[in-house]
């Protein structure tokens, strides 16, 4: 689908970046995404062990954990991808600390939300809806993904939410050199069978898990979903993220990592730690 906007950034960024980049995991869902000459933050959560983060309707969970960077020492940043708001995800640290003209891509209705807060440049999608962003030689495609945050009526309670899927790629190139699916908060469900039929090709995915249940039901993949997300999806390498930070997460990462020890999978999964840096090659014709 061709996409539905169209966003220059300042600055400059040539082919020869889009060879390497590197993933830093700051905690939650929130990471510092460096390639091709961009840096992106993903839903920005600065809580600290002992804080609150607010899900709505009165409900709070208590972050057990640290961010493993404050805001204040994130690099420049060209654009920051929100799944959807909530306040494990996006915070009153992010609201009071990010820059106003900080380009955001996210839904319809954190948009709205942004944009009433002051964040001007904040870009709603629907499903299927993609964003595209040039900066120097290199572009940057976003589209939404299918996501549903929790199961049947509840569904209508929480904030609609959705997958990304990155793709960077180099002026006079149609295909992308390296393909990059976030989950956010979604379960499993039928609408997450159309990705790998309209993107056989996935190269690397970030999984949200945690398995967080909010009046005792699962609003977010647990282990056994994650398991079976990746035999869907079959990105060739995947990392677990959102998991053990807040006391909502009733799935802990070690039943992940079991099931997919388990599973016999085909897919390369990398387990990072608060702060750790997951670093990658991309060869000119793709990985």
């Amino acid at each position: 689908m061709a996409p539905s906007h169209t966003l220059s950034l300042p600055g400059s960024a040539n082919a020869a970046e889009l060879a390497q980049g590197s993933i830093f995991f700051v905690g939650t869902a929130t990471t510092v995404i460096r390639y091709g000459g961009l840096t992106l933050l993903t839903d920005p959560n600065f809580l600290h062990a002992g804080d609150h983060a607010h899900l709505g309707y009165g409900i709070t969970t208590e972050r057990l954990t640290d961010p493993a960077v404050e805001v204040e020492a994130l690099p420049p940043l060209d654009l920051c991808v929100l799944s959807h708001m909530h306040g494990d995800h996006w915070d009153h640290v992010a609201e009071a600390k990010l820059p106003r003209t900080l380009p955001i891509v996210t839904t319809r209705h954190a948009a709205r939300v942004l944009a009433h807060k002051g964040f001007g440049k904040a870009q709603g999608l629907a499903t299927w809806d993609s964003l595209l962003l040039r900066k120097g030689e290199v572009w940057l495609r976003i589209t939404a993904m299918p996501g549903r945050h929790a199961p049947g009526v509840l569904s209508t309670l929480l904030p609609p939410v959705m997958g990304s899927l990155l793709e960077w790629g180099a002026d006079g190139e149609e295909a992308p050199r390296l393909r990059l699916y976030i989950t956010g908060d979604t379960l499993l469900y039928e609408a997450i069978e159309e990705i790998p039929r309209r993107y056989p090709r996935i190269d690397l995915a970030l999984l949200h898990l945690g398995g967080t249940r909010v009046l005792g039901l699962l609003v977010s993949m647990d282990a056994r979903q994650g398991v079976q997300i990746l035999r869907l999806i079959r990105p060739r390498t995947a990392i677990p993220i959102h998991y053990n930070d807040y006391t909502v997460f009733k799935s802990p990462l070690a039943d992940f990592m079991k099931a997919v020890a388990e599973a016999g999978l085909d897919t390369e999964v990398h387990y990072l730690h608060h702060g750790d840096t997951y670093r990658f090659e991309v060869l000119a014709s793709g990985r």
